[in-house]
This record gives C-alpha cells, sequence and structure tokens, in this order.
C-alpha cells in the first residue's frame, strides 16, 4: 500500500463526452472529462485501486476455511533395507538380518479442510482493510488531480500559442501593408529608403516568431492528445478561447478556500494510521495462533501399477486436531522488527506536521500568486491600450513627416510585446487558479 502511484494529467467540466466517439472539436471542460476517462497513466492508477480491493478479499479470505487435496504417487525403484536381530528367526545372538518392507508401488490420496481460529496479524489485517482502500483512493485522486493540472496546462498552452500566431499573422499582414505604402513614398522621393528597411526588419522579426510559434503549436497539440489519449495525428479543434476563459476564472470565492482537504494533506494523514496499523502487526507477531484441521487420507499399495483396478485394495484414515504455534525466541529479531515499525510510525506523526506546514505555505503562496496575476492581467490590458495608442499616434505622425521609421518602429515593437504580454497574462490567471483549487481540492 505503500507504493506510490504514478503522475501525469486532470480534470474540470461539466459536459459528457461519448466513449464511443473521438472528438474533433473540445472545449477546456470537455477535455477534462474526456481525459477522466481515457488518459492512459489515469486508467493505470484506476486497476491500482481496483487492485487494492482484490487485495481486500485476498486478506479476508485467509480466516475463511482452506480446503487442500493432494495426490502422491510413488515408485520405489529400490526398497530400502532394514536390519533387525536374527535371533528373532532363530538366528544367531549379536548379528542381524537383512528384510525389506513395504511394496514396490504406492500411492495416497489426501484432504485436509483448515480453518484458522485466531491470528494476531489477521486481526490486524482486517482491521486495516478499510484504511488501505482509503490510502488506495486518496492515490487515485491524487493522479487525478495531477492529469486534471496537466490538461489544463496542455490546452492552455496550444490556445496561448494558436492566439500568439493569429495575432503575429494580423501583424505581419498590417505591416507588409505598410511596406507597400512606404516603398511607394520612397519610389515618390518623399521618405528615405531606411523607412523601408525598418519596416522590413520589423516584417522579418515577425516572421521568425510565427515559424516558431506555429512549430510550437503543433508540438503542444500533440501534448494534449497524448494527454487525452488520443491518436497524435487525429484532427482536434479547440473551441475555447483564453478572453472568455480568464474572464471566468477572475472570481475568488471565498467560502471555497480552505486546504483541510487537501490531497497531500490526507495522505500523510493516512500514512500516520498505515504505520501504526504495521507497528501493531508486528506487535501482533508475537501472539501464538490456533488453526483446527480435519482431513481423510486413502493409502494403496502394489508391486506394479494397479491402482486403477477393481480389486485394489485402498486404506482409509481420517484425522481432526487443533495446532497451536506459538513463537518464544526469535533471537531479539520480533523486538527489532517492532521497535523499528514504531520508530516508522514517529517519523509519520512527524512528516505529517511538515507535510501541513508546507501545504499551508503552498496555499498561501497559490493565493498570492493568483492574486498577482489578476493585477498583472489588468496593468497587461492597460498597457495593451497604452501601446495601441502610442503605435497609431506614432504611424499618423510618420506618414505626416513628423516622426521617424526608427520610431514608428519602436513603437510597433512596444505593441507587439505589450500584445504578447496581455495573451500571457490570461493563461496565467487560469494556470494559477487552476493551482489553487488543487491545493485546497475544489471539485469544481
Amino acid at each position: 500500500m505503500k507504493k506510490t502511484l504514478l503522475y501525469l494529467l486532470l480534470s474540470w467540466g461539466t459536459t459528457t463526452l461519448s466513449a464511443q466517439e473521438t472528438p474533433e472539436a473540445i472545449s477546456l471542460q470537455e477535455a477534462v472529462e474526456w481525459g477522466m476517462q481515457h488518459n492512459l497513466t489515469l486508467q493505470n492508477a484506476d486497476r491500482e485501486f481496483q487492485k487494492a480491493h482484490k487485495k481486500k478479499w485476498e486478506t479476508l479470505s485467509i480466516g475463511f476455511p482452506q480446503i487442500r487435496a493432494n495426490l502422491n504417487y510413488q515408485n520405489n525403484i529400490e526398497l530400502p533395507v532394514s536390519l533387525i536381530p536374527a535371533e528373532i528367526f532363530g538366528g544367531p545372538v549379536g548379528e542381524f538380518s537383512e528384510i525389506t518392507f513395504g511394496t514396490k508401488q504406492s500411492a495416497v490420496g489426501s484432504v485436509e479442510l483448515n480453518q484458522l481460529l485466531f491470528d494476531g496479524s489477521y486481526v490486524v489485517g482486517v482491521m486495516g482493510i478499510k484504511h488501505f482502500i482509503e490510502v488506495a483512493e486518496n492515490f487515485l485522486e491524487k493522479t487525478q488531480l495531477e492529469v486534471r493540472r496537466a490538461i489544463v496546462e496542455a490546452y492552455l498552452n496550444a490556445i496561448t500559442v494558436q492566439q500568439s500566431v493569429n495575432l503575429l499573422e494580423k501583424n505581419i499582414e498590417t505591416t507588409s501593408q505598410n511596406i507597400e505604402e512606404v516603398h511607394q513614398l520612397f519610389r515618390a522621393g518623399f521618405v528615405e529608403e531606411e523607412s523601408v528597411e525598418q519596416l522590413q526588419l520589423t516584417l522579418a522579426s515577425l516572421n521568425s516568431q510565427l515559424d516558431y510559434n506555429q512549430n510550437t503549436l503543433e508540438l503542444s497539440q500533440k501534448i494534449l492528445k497524448l494527454l487525452l489519449g488520443l491518436e497524435l495525428d487525429s484532427f482536434l479543434k479547440l473551441t475555447d478561447d483564453l478572453e472568455r476563459l480568464s474572464l471566468t476564472h477572475l472570481i475568488l470565492k471565498q467560502e471555497n478556500l480552505g486546504y483541510e482537504n487537501n490531497i497531500d494533506l490526507r495522505i500523510a494523514e493516512g500514512q500516520i494510521t498505515s504505520e501504526k496499523l504495521l507497528y501493531k502487526l508486528e506487535r501482533a507477531k508475537s501472539l501464538p495462533s490456533f488453526e483446527a484441521f480435519i482431513n481423510g487420507m486413502y493409502v494403496g499399495n502394489n508391486d506394479s501399477f494397479g491402482f486403477t483396478d477393481k480389486d485394489q485394495k485402498w486404506f482409509g484414515s481420517s484425522a481432526f486436531g487443533v495446532r497451536v504455534r506459538i513463537p518464544i525466541f526469535s533471537s531479539f529479531g520480533r523486538t527489532a522488527s517492532t521497535q523499528k515499525a514504531k520508530i516508522s510510525f514517529e517519523q509519520a506523526k512527524t512528516s505529517f506536521k511538515e507535510t501541513k506546514s508546507e501545504v499551508f505555505v503552498e496555499y498561501e503562496q497559490a493565493k498570492n500568486n493568483y492574486q498577482l496575476s489578476i493585477r498583472n492581467y489588468n496593468n497587461a490590458k492597460n498597457q495593451l491600450d497604452l501601446a495601441t495608442r502610442i503605435e497609431k499616434k506614432n504611424k499618423t505622425k510618420f506618414f505626416e513627416g513628423l516622426a521617424s521609421s526608427f520610431e514608428l518602429r519602436q513603437a510597433q515593437l512596444q505593441l507587439f510585446n505589450r500584445q504578447q504580454n496581455y495573451i500571457l497574462s490570461m493563461k496565467e490567471i487560469i494556470s494559477k487558479k487552476t493551482a489553487l483549487d488543487i491545493i485546497i481540492n475544489n471539485p469544481k
């Protein structure tokens, strides 16, 4: 049960998708719902949870009746020789006669029923069944949260790069038109050639950024498909946009705050119970165990293989009894194991205190990061509006001969930079809100 389940991926929405149809268009909510069903890592995590339930019945079955059957066939290639005093047969005193007993072949069939009456280890195991199911459930939930986070991040990356690509294409189109207009002015002798070259530098930079973002977009979409359990070459359209998603994440509901339900905290708390049970288990190993049994046996003997013949004689026997196993001395091995389990129990309690402090710090940091992302978003939006007005004024002044091409290029680069900052600020709001939701284990 201490086995840590593997990591990777995440969940969000309310719309249910059909498990039989591969989606061609998907929102963020739908992507998370689909990932919760089809993500490969999560499927294996769910199988681990199912294995924990099977382990439950495996443990319980130890205390139920056990029936074993044995069939043994033996062919004595050479019968063992026994020595008996020769005087029994009238021989000299002090000498021995050689004699063999038994038949060359024998067959034994037996059945035994065993019932455990008492075993301290079994009692502790039964006591811990419910707890270890909860441990497996916590690890499954931990994996689900990681899956949710990964899908959200992958979806955000994809639509962020897509919006950057769209913006770059629009800026390239606008810059190309400006170059054509300035080129005509240059041919007419109204501006210097440097004005055309300045805009061409801007266009070259935009084209380079576009190539990079297009490659990044293809990679980010493949990562998302991988997390969703889709074929990497399948078509998938992302229907959500950053603007709408960021607006839905701008409100922080105070009543949902609190980290008491944090999954790492629950896992650390569960570890205390686990170590306590293991400590009890080691102590229980020093108790005696009782087991009742009843068996039956038939033995057949023959000098040749005739056990299937009707006239083969079989001799039966049966017995009933109780077995008692009493641990007496283990060279202090059990004592050392018990002491080691007690130390692990104390370690788990200390780790819980440490985890609680770490979760509190993460919680406060996540809150601050989310609130900071909102401030950054508002600042980025204001700066974008300001940079847009500055670029527009510089363009007007340039075509009126009141500003240089260098000033226009600086204003354009400033605008393009503020556009990218605004896109990233929207992404950060959603990302930081998701991180906060995972810490407080918000089911929505």
